[in-house]
């Protein structure tokens, strides 16, 4: 079964555009099968997974490019760079858009070796599991999110009723194709797999971790942290590892795909901003799994019931701007009082404020710290609070309430 995705006009247009596209993203998030969707009978499909063929493409790169012919796509590119000062031969040499399509699961080694190699010539998008507005069949719709009141009632029409057992069931279960697009998928042995792959793939490719159930137990501290801020010397502690060690690790994270750092908004004129990043796993099934919450319900009910909503809700506005191949601006709020702001989205120089709250009633205290925007220096739009609400209403003249089913 295959669910059209919001990336596919934009992917289109850059390929039409630029020699090479490269799609990156975590493992299974369907980088594969999104491109063979879209993909033209002639282009030919090659895998670097296979052995064979990435021993030619590692040993004899120019051969590799003789037998297999552009248009062509290649996946897991990261296993073999020894190709890309030839795609780049090539590319030079036929100057003609669309030639070559990658995919690629480790952003950090695989980026530096294409900024060096095809800088100029390449389009790179990134792909995350699928949205709820995919999920849903309505990803052509789906446009950057910004809180105004006429994109909002819009959403509100064309989303579904999102009750609370339905949203932490999807929150449960993840976004990866595999397992939201099929019911019968078991979820605990799909990620028990999905963990596996990733310790014995991505992690030794991108570092040499000698102690894989010290990273395992890291990964597992980094999930109850979703949410939060960045503590590496708590990070250190609790793994009982190195500070240093603990920084690799969540690059190695952050290479794959597995979190996302949102960046504290500070300007030199406020120096009583907060300037560290905080964590969000960029799957809630993921996260769900590895902090051990057996079902919906018990996730719902336990400790860490608002940070994996909060988790969910800014993972879903972020594929909003990358399955757009839009670079998300997005910043969150914490100053040396501690009033804090879940997310800013900064448009055309104007601040769009957003706290996600685990209610049907928002109120006007949970966007009092609003106001504090006023001395950054820059207009401050129509904020929201996200929440349990079944429609948008107006809390303050320029704050509103947003159903999650908005989303």
């Amino acid at each position: 079964m295959y669910l059209p995705r919001t990336l596919e006009y934009f992917a289109r247009t850059a390929a039409g555009q630029f020699p090479v596209l490269l799609v990156t993203g975590a493992r299974q998030v369907g980088k594969t099968t999104f491109l063979r969707h879209i993909s033209e009978p002639e282009r030919t499909y090659v895998s670097l997974d296979d052995g064979l063929v990435l021993d030619l493409a590692k040993r004899d790169p120019a051969l590799f490019l003789q037998r297999f012919r552009p248009p062509l796509l290649i996946d897991e590119i990261q296993y073999a760079p020894e190709l890309l000062p030839y795609i780049k031969i090539e590319v030079d040499n036929t100057r003609q858009p669309n030639l070559f399509w990658l995919t690629g699961s480790q952003q950090f080694h695989l980026m530096k070796g294409v900024s060096e190699s095809l800088a100029g010539r390449v389009a790179v998008v990134q792909l995350l599991g699928f949205s709820h507005r995919e999920r849903m069949g309505e990803s052509p719709t789906m446009r950057p999110f910004i809180p105004n009141p006429s994109e909002i009632y819009q959403r509100e029409q064309t989303g579904d009723s999102l009750g609370l057992q339905e949203l932490y069931r999807l929150i449960w279960r993840g976004s990866y194709p595999a397992i939201a697009l099929n019911e019968d998928m078991d979820r605990d042995l799909f990620y028990s797999s999905y963990v596996q792959t990733y310790l014995q793939r991505d992690v030794r490719d991108l570092a040499r971790v000698g102690d894989e159930m010290a990273f395992l137990r890291f990964l597992r501290i980094a999930a109850a942290r979703t949410g939060q801020l960045i503590n590496l010397t708590e990070f250190a502690r609790d793994a009982d590892i190195a500070v240093n060690t603990s920084k690799n690790w969540l690059s190695i994270m952050q290479a794959s795909g597995i979190i996302y750092l949102l960046e504290p908004y500070h300007n030199n004129l406020s120096k009583r901003l907060v300037k560290t990043p905080k964590l969000y796993f960029l799957d809630t099934g993921l996260c769900s799994y590895l902090t051990g919450w057996s079902s919906p319900q018990t996730l719902e009910a336990g400790a860490m019931s608002g940070a994996i909503l909060e988790t969910w809700v800014i993972t879903e506005i972020l594929k909003s701007y990358l399955h757009n191949g839009k670079q998300p601006p997005f910043y969150y709020y914490r100053d040396k009082d501690k009033k804090e702001i879940d997310l800013l989205i900064i448009q055309d120089g104007v601040i769009y404020p957003l706290e996600v709250k685990k209610t049907a009633s928002p109120t006007v205290a949970d966007v009092r710290a609003f106001g504090t925007l006023e001395r950054l220096g820059l207009p401050v739009g129509v904020g929201g609070v996200i929440c349990l609400a079944q429609q948008s209403l107006p809390i303050t003249e320029k704050v509103l309430s947003i159903p999650v089913r908005a989303l």
